[in-house]
């Protein structure tokens, strides 16, 4: 991408990411195409094999329960009483991935969608037929979708995006980096969550800068 752009380093299965939803989209209606947005997967827990154990879920809900206290974001608290579950980031993600390249704005749609579904409804986004229904929700061709999203191409296209990722020194998220494109650096706008009223200001300062 060139001219001035953010790169959201994300994964639809990490809950500060939810947390940080309400803020990428205030993010979006603000400055629409003259700030594009790119979701970049980051890789969270991707093809991880092994289910949950108790442990494992209290330290779970805990992260969900400082989410929902500092941002209000709603959650569905039956999810702790799933048993079997493999928390597994990779499907998700793909699924986000794949929409990308029809276009930022439907990735981000879907993204969130993903986090909805997840979170506020505890429906499982580690299967490939709700994510097709999610994307399909989205106007997505359902059949289209899943021959896509059992591609090699897909996987490691996500895979990519996590190589990307972890070589730019990432490991938390949400990541917000903004720049220009044309081999010119990426700045960081946030690492963790923040909320709308301390990240737009801080996009109006550097955006003031990259039209002087």
């Amino acid at each position: 991408m060139t001219g001035p752009h953010l790169v959201y380093v994300a994964d639809p299965m990490c809950s500060w990411c939810w947390g940080f939803s309400p803020v990428i989209e205030a993010v979006r209606r603000r400055y629409g195409e003259a700030l594009p947005v790119r979701p970049m997967m980051g890789g969270l827990r991707p093809q991880i094999a092994k289910p949950m154990d108790e442990a494992a879920k209290r330290t779970i809900r805990t992260h969900w329960e400082h989410v929902h206290e500092a941002t209000g974001q709603p959650f569905d608290w039956a999810f702790f009483e799933r048993q079997g579950f493999v928390y597994d980031t990779d499907p998700a993600a793909r699924a986000v991935v794949i929409v990308r390249r029809t276009g930022m704005a439907a990735a981000l749609d879907l993204l969130r969608a993903v986090q909805h579904a997840f979170y506020a409804e505890n429906r499982d986004v580690t299967d490939a037929a709700v994510l097709a229904d999610l994307a399909a929700a989205a106007d997505v061709d359902r059949d289209g979708f899943l021959a896509a999203f059992e591609s090699e191409d897909a996987k490691q296209e996500t895979w990519r995006d996590y190589g990307i990722s972890h070589q730019a020194g990432i490991t938390g998220f949400p990541t917000l980096l903004a720049g220009q494109g044309g081999g010119t650096p990426y700045l960081p706008v946030t690492r963790g969550y923040q909320p709308a009223e301390s990240i737009i200001p801080a996009l109006d300062r550097w955006l003031a800068g990259a039209a002087g």
